[in-house]
């Protein structure tokens, strides 16, 4: 493990691994993300509206954007289920399971450890076993299928900037890490932090490396990545929507909320960052399953269940 754990030694033992699981997922996320830009590279022709906001250039800086409802209208991975269950990758009853697993967090506003890592272990019992490959090569086809469309021209124009400044520009999402890649390629980003799901020789173990990408842990990453890239946070922007990664957002020189839930637009207006919202109206609706509250935390673990699961002869 990268980080020395001797530093968490003032917490106690459950917060202490919490702090450690979220460190070891930010610090596998940012690997991951390293190495897909030097295995990959992809020329997108770039978006016809301007930006909103200015970026000027500066090579110790970077872009961090979450992706639910940040550059993409709705949940990646409610479509990215769509796309699943279309293929016949899971029946009825499993898709009505996922769908209660997720409204069971989002309706109860808490997120119970015990819960969630019931949860969890289900999600990642399913995987086990499967090929890494067989993920990436359905994400690319559901992508045209079902995401391409629903890209928010106005954050993607945000996006373009940075990179015309010659700014590198991430992804920052619970999904798992393949899923947020393929995004980040067909969107010519640099590339995605995402959950990390263990493998060995392509093959997956059926556990997570530390724990879903989600609040904290997306911070760690950005924290890690930034190390490894010899960026100054404080040159740094971040956009999301959701007030659960008010650490990513607090962690950089530039926040700024894009079409912010009501946690994340008071306190965006409390500390006088900049907002941008490319809904139709103030509180519209989102759309699919929202990744806000516990279904973030969860969101990494179940989808790579569901991605995986074996197809019904």
């Amino acid at each position: 493990m990268l980080t020395d754990m001797a530093a968490f030694g003032w917490l106690t033992p459950r917060r202490r691994s919490a702090t450690a699981r979220s460190v070891l997922a930010g610090e596998a996320a940012a690997e991951a993300a390293r190495k897909s830009t030097r295995d990959e590279s992809v020329s997108v022709p770039a978006p016809d509206r301007e930006p909103q906001f200015p970026v000027h250039g500066d090579d110790r800086a970077a872009a961090f954007f979450d992706l639910d409802n940040t550059v993409m209208q709705g949940a990646a991975l409610f479509h990215f289920g769509r796309g699943l269950y279309k293929r016949k990758f899971f029946r009825t009853r499993d898709l009505a399971r996922f769908a209660w697993q997720q409204a069971w967090f989002r309706l109860a506003g808490v997120e119970d450890p015990e819960h969630m890592q019931d949860a969890r272990d289900s999600a990642l019992s399913i995987v086990k076993g499967h090929r890494v490959s067989e993920l990436k090569s359905i994400g690319e086809e559901i992508y045209d299928e079902y995401m391409a469309e629903r890209i928010w021209p106005g954050t993607r124009a945000l996006a373009q900037a940075h990179l015309d400044a010659g700014q590198k520009v991430w992804l920052v999402t619970a999904a798992p890490v393949e899923i947020a890649q393929v995004i980040a390629r067909r969107l010519g980003l640099t590339g995605a932090l995402g959950t990390v799901a263990e493998s060995i020789d392509g093959v997956y173990t059926g556990k997570l490396v530390g724990e879903p990408l989600h609040g904290p842990a997306k911070a760690e990453a950005v924290r890690a990545l930034a190390v490894a890239e010899g960026l100054d946070l404080s040159r740094c922007a971040a956009y999301s929507d959701s007030h659960n990664d008010i650490p990513m957002l607090s962690l950089v020189g530039h926040p700024y909320a894009i079409n912010p839930d009501s946690k994340l637009r008071k306190h965006a207006r409390e500390l006088e960052w900049r907002l941008r919202d490319y809904r139709t109206g103030r509180k519209a609706a989102k759309v699919g399953i929202p990744a806000a509250a516990g279904v973030g935390a969860v969101a990494g673990g179940t989808a790579a269940a569901i991605a995986l699961h074996r197809r019904r002869r």
